[in-house]
């Protein structure tokens, strides 16, 4: 899982894998697989670098190279 921040202060929890598109306009919005949209304070890259991280710790980045 990673953390956004959400408009209103709060942390929120996503599966990245569950991600389908971010869009900068100008918050961030994160638009899932489900259709669910969730709009962040984060920095796309932020977010970016998160995903990374977290596909790294599970192994996953090795497959992709």
């Amino acid at each position: 899982m990673i953390s956004v921040t959400k408009l209103d202060g709060k942390k929120y929890w996503l599966n990245p894998h569950m991600i389908e598109s971010m869009e900068e306009t100008p918050d961030l919005t994160i638009t899932l697989l489900s259709g669910k949209k969730v709009v962040t304070k984060d920095a796309p890259q932020d977010v970016i670098d998160q995903i990374v991280a977290y596909r790294c710790r599970l192994g996953i980045a090795k497959q992709e190279l």
